[in-house]
């Protein structure tokens, strides 16, 4: 093995999450159905909702093709996971192509309406609350928003044509399950097994995002994302079945390269110029950084700029 090839568990930790979050939940199944204390199913439910939080990291592994090395794998994979959590994959791989391309500029739609100057503060207030606190409604409306405004930089016929079935394929599936679900009287299992966690995990994924861009206005990568590289085994872990997302300014410089070989790269995300900064040691310390920004959330360099032809 070379020096800094990874282990092989760090290049399965999606297989692993996977396999945990499945067999915690037909615990969770044999719970409810014995009616145990909220004292055992809430501490469970939370546990899955963080692997389901991972699996929505394995989701945008698999828009970069880089969730399996069998492409038609890959897309299958894509297109589940996105089914399940109400996103098309082709709109989601379409728009984070343009979130890489234009990383914190006016072009950058994932983090609409941060990044523009003329929107007012109380709109970016107010989209922040909802994101933060709705996420499984709001992320289908933003990748929506960019699908379907006038001007959608979506331009691809069959790109577009694959997103509409994909869309009809997740109404269909929904459609589906739901009415399973009323028919067999299923909603207590649907609410506890389902509904929570992925409601905590969307919320989960939106401040997973605040925090590696919100309230960075720096014009190089690592001037615009925040970092983690944890030194202790917990933040080791949380990387992992997080598919080492926390080194997010490595993901952008290195979008080509498996999860697994960016902590290796950690050395490239120390500063550089003025206005970046070293990698956070924990969430917790970069929550507290974004946090200072929420009053007033904004994102991208145009900011200083604006900031400088007005004053």
């Amino acid at each position: 093995m070379e020096p800094h090839e990874p282990h092989w568990l760090s290049r399965s930790a999606f297989q692993v999450v996977i396999l945990l979050f499945l067999g915690l939940e037909v615990l969770l199944w044999r719970l409810l159905q014995s009616h145990a204390s909220l004292w055992l199913i809430v501490p469970l439910v939370l546990v899955i909702s963080h692997l389901m939080h991972g699996a929505a990291v394995g989701f945008h592994e698999a828009t970069h093709g880089l969730l399996r090395r069998n492409r038609g794998l890959n897309e299958f994979d894509g297109v589940l996971l996105g089914v399940l959590s109400f996103m098309s994959f082709s709109l989601y791989r379409a728009a984070h192509q343009l979130h890489h391309m234009h990383l914190a500029t006016e072009r950058d739609e994932e983090l609409w309406p941060f990044v523009h100057t003329g929107k007012p503060r109380w709109l970016r207030i107010t989209a922040a609350i909802i994101e933060l606190t709705m996420g499984l409604v709001f992320l289908p409306f933003l990748f929506l928003r960019i699908f379907l405004r006038q001007g959608s930089p979506i331009r691809s016929r069959k790109v577009r044509r694959r997103i509409w079935m994909e869309l009809g394929l997740i109404g269909v599936v929904w459609t589906s399950i739901l009415s399973a679900v009323a028919w067999l009287d299923g909603w207590h299992f649907f609410l506890w097994m389902y509904l929570v966690p992925a409601w905590i995990a969307a919320n989960l994924q939106s401040w997973r995002k605040y925090i590696e861009h919100v309230g960075l206005t720096g014009s190089t990568v690592n001037g615009s994302t925040r970092s983690i590289v944890a030194r202790g085994w917990t933040g080791r872990l949380v990387a992992f079945t997080l598919l080492h997302e926390p080194f997010h300014g490595l993901h952008h410089m290195h979008a080509g390269i498996p999860h697994a070989e960016l902590p290796p790269l950690a050395d490239e995300l120390q500063p550089r110029t003025p206005d970046e900064r070293p990698p956070f040691r924990s969430y917790s310390h970069a929550l507290v950084h974004l946090l200072r920004s929420l009053n007033d959330p904004r994102v991208g360099a145009q900011w200083r700029r604006s900031s400088a032809r007005t004053s």
